[in-house]
């Protein structure tokens, strides 16, 4: 069975499973897309409007934008896998709130799991947050994280500003744009990491 089949089957157990109270007033579940064997895994937050109408993660402004920033590191959006902390839109695009980030939370875990990423990009505070409770993005923001956890195959982490934050404003728009450049190197020190203690 090939890996995007079986991720597929993933998702559609979640569908069912996934206890999570936006599923009233969510039009759709919103699951993670992209490519099943990808290094990177970006977490945003939760569905807006276009995503919840669309049932794809990052389809609004602000995936525009991601696209535009992946292109400039020589990636294209069908090369990665994005999704979200809560797989449901939350009602007027309020943030989610924490029992519905527990609800999503297994969910999140099979993926991550299943594809296995080398790095796993927070876009934004809420999914550095539900990682990195802690931290705070305007510190650590383009540097990389390394953490072991129980649950999770993957160390590596890189939180970015959310792109839909960073598009009205100009500061934070230039801070992620040279964020978003030091991919390409993170990638190639978790190579030579993973090399090492092999």
């Amino acid at each position: 069975m090939e890996k995007s089949e079986e991720l597929k089957i993933i998702h559609e157990k979640w569908f069912q499973a996934c206890k999570c109270e936006l599923k009233i007033t969510a039009k759709q579940p919103v699951p993670g897309n992209g490519n099943p064997e990808s290094k990177i895994v970006f977490i945003g937050e939760a569905p807006g409007k276009s995503e919840d109408e669309q049932g794809v993660p990052f389809v609004g402004a602000a995936g525009k934008f991601l696209a535009e920033m992946l292109e400039k590191i020589g990636l294209k959006r069908e090369e990665i896998y994005i999704t979200n902390i809560v797989k449901y839109r939350p009602p007027n695009n309020r943030d989610p709130l924490p029992e519905e980030k527990d609800a999503c939370r297994q969910w999140l875990h099979e993926e991550l799991n299943f594809i296995k990423p080398k790095l796993i990009v927070f876009l934004g505070r809420h999914s550095m947050n539900d990682f990195f409770p802690a931290e705070k993005i305007s510190a650590v923001h383009g540097k990389l994280l390394i953490k072991k956890f129980a649950n999770i195959d993957t160390k590596y982490f890189l939180a970015l500003y959310h792109p839909a934050a960073a598009l009205y404003n100009g500061g934070m728009r230039e801070t992620l744009l040279d964020d978003f450049k030091k991919i390409p190197k993170i990638l190639e020190k978790i190579q030579k990491d993973t090399e090492t203690i092999k």
